[in-house]
Order: structure tokens, then C-alpha cells, then sequence
């Protein structure tokens, strides 16, 4: 679908990339110097809801700039009007709710890099769109880089047919431990208690058997989590057939409390996943934020982390089904 709106118009953003034919991420601004008020952006989301949702997955990404949004009630009256379930997130990272469909982003310390990854990529239901938005950028560094999923398994098929062969085949394993309590000195620490949204052990296994994880309780008070066997790629309907590199091989193999392997138990190869992480570099997005900007990412369609920062930096996260 060619972009054909009134209600916006087509600017541009430092570091946007051309990926088969379609801009990541497609800015858009207020079609007039005096529609830039959250009033004017509502009204243009509200008529416009079914071509909006086709400009997040024809493009991947769609960045609101210029449209003066404050805080969090109003990134929330955004989010609402775009009419998508709401969908908590699941994971590792510590999060802070703020006001209704609206938490922090990860609260993890900002001079840490977030890999790249699909929001809850390892659970059977992720969310289908990450929506963010900037209240404060920081000083220097902080960008949201992004990276077209079906660029990576491109490059990866052609370099390691083989090895991407045996993952596929085999499936993928993935186990992190969550320690009993939130540990906000890591981008990794939030405690099973706040993830699972309980403190009663069996009420955690219960919900863990949802998500399709298998659990294992440690001495110190922490959990182990096991999952799989996992899909390496996946294919999504709506989005040209391209296979995604829908795993987190790179982020969570071989580390102090997670690790990657083949559901059989081999260990996946070190010079695969050192140059698999190689490829995601080359093929990232630096998109670097502005106050009031609000981003939409296709989740099934891209990568995304945070860069290294100065503080202060404040982005705030809501996700949809």
C-alpha cells in the first residue's frame, strides 16, 4: 500500500534506511504547523485506524514526530485509541508501572548496551507491536536501534547453511535463573516474584506451564526457567513471506545466569553465533529519540535494544496483541 494520508505527511529522521523498497522507520509529522497538538494527532489515529496499522507492517516501524506529546497520560490515550488488547510484559528486564497501559522501559543501568531481540520472543504469545515513547532524551548516546529480522536469516543461511540446517532442525533451548527479589543494578534483574506477578510457588508454576516454560527452584531462592524446544526462524502471514530471525541466540548464549543450545543439547557453534552478532550490527537502524517522539515497531518483524547513555533518559513502553 503507497502512503496516502491527509491527516500526515512524510518527513525524515537521522538514520533511516531504505530495506526492499519500504523506509525504516517511515516518519510521520502533522500534515500542519497547527495540527500538532495530541488533540489533532487522536483525531487523525482514530479515522485512520486500519491504514495506520498497514503503515506499521508494510514499513515496520512508524515514528509520530513532532506532535508535542508530554508524559504518560497522554502516550496512554495514544495507545488506547489505536484500539490493540493490551498484552504484560513477560521477562527479564525491571519495569515500573506508570499509569494504566504505560511502564518504564527497561530500568536496567543506562551505561549497559540492551541487546537486540523480539519483545518475549521466546513465549508462545508476544506482542505484535512495541510501542514507545520519549518523555526525556538523554544527553548523548540512548538510541533504540532497530534491525529488520529477515535481513539477518538472509545473511545466515547464505554464510552458515549447515549450522542454521541443525538449528532449525533440531529447535532451540534456552534457561535463565531470575533471582527472589528485583535486582535493579542489572538490565537482567528482575526477580521471579515481579515477573510472574505472584509470591506463592505454586501459583509461579501454574502460570509458568502457560507460558510453556518448565522451572527449576535453586537454594538461594532463585528460578530457573527452561524453555523449548524453540523455532530458530519463523514466518509471519502479512509480511511477504520472509523468514525472522525470531530467537536470542546472540543475547543469551554463554552468559553468567542464561544460555543457548540446541534443544538436543549441543552447544551451537562459537563462530556462528560471533558472526551472527556481527550481522545484526551491520544490518541495525541507530534511530536516535526526541522529546516527544512515539515510536511503533512491527514486533514480529524487527529487533530492537538500547545503546549505551548519559542520563537522564526516560522512554516509556506500553505492548499490544
Amino acid at each position: 500500500m503507497e502512503f496516502s494520508c491527509k491527516h500526515f505527511k512524510v518527513g525524515k529522521c537521522e538514520g533511516e534506511k531504505l530495506v526492499d523498497g519500504e523506509t525504516i522507520p517511515l516518519v510521520l509529522q502533522p500534515s500542519e504547523a497547527n495540527k500538532n497538538g495530541l488533540e489533532s494527532l487522536l483525531l487523525a489515529l482514530k479515522n485512520n485506524k486500519e491504514w495506520f496499522e498497514q503503515m506499521i507492517i508494510k514499513n515496520s516501524a512508524v515514528l509520530l514526530r513532532g506532535f508535542d506529546v508530554k508524559n504518560a497520560e497522554e502516550f496512554n490515550e495514544i495507545v488506547e485509541i489505536c484500539g490493540w488488547e493490551d498484552i504484560r510484559y513477560v521477562g527479564p528486564a525491571p519495569r515500573t508501572h506508570i499509569y494504566k497501559r504505560v511502564w518504564t522501559a527497561n530500568e536496567g543501568p543506562l551505561s549497559e548496551f540492551i541487546y537486540y531481540h523480539h519483545e518475549m520472543v521466546l513465549f508462545k504469545e508476544c506482542p505484535l507491536k512495541v510501542i514507545l515513547f520519549c518523555e526525556i532524551p538523554p544527553p548523548e548516546g540512548g538510541q533504540t536501534p532497530v534491525v529488520p529480522s529477515f535481513k539477518v536469516t538472509e545473511k545466515m543461511v547464505e554464510e552458515f547453511p549447515e549450522a542454521v540446517k541443525e538449528m532449525e532442525e533440531k529447535g532451540l533451548r534456552y534457561t535463565f535463573t531470575a533471582p527472589g527479589k528485583n535486582n535493579t543494578g542489572s538490565m537482567r534483574g528482575r526477580g521471579w516474584e515481579d515477573a510472574f506477578g505472584t509470591s506463592d510457588p505454586q501459583e509461579v508454576e501454574k502460570r509458568a506451564k502457560a507460558f510453556g516454560m518448565e522451572l527449576e527452584w535453586l537454594p538461594d531462592g532463585g528460578l530457573k526457567t527452561i524453555l523449548g524446544p524453540r523455532n530458530l526462524t519463523k514466518v509471519f502471514e502479512g509480511r511477504k513471506g520472509r523468514r525472522m530471525w525470531f530467537n536470542t541466540i546472540v543475547g543469551m548464549h554463554g552468559r553468567e545466569i542464561s544460555s543457548a543450545k540446541m534443544a538436543d543439547g549441543t552447544e551451537i557453534p562459537e563462530n556462528v553465533v560471533k558472526r551472527c552478532a556481527e550481522i545484526i550490527e551491520e544490518e541495525s537502524i541507530q534511530f536516535k529519540w526526541e522529546k516527544g517522539d512515539v515510536l511503533f515497531l512491527d514486533n514480529l518483524a524487527l529487533l530492537h535494544g538500547r545503546r549505551p547513555s548519559l542520563p537522564p533518559r526516560k522512554v516509556l513502553v506500553a505492548t499490544c496483541k
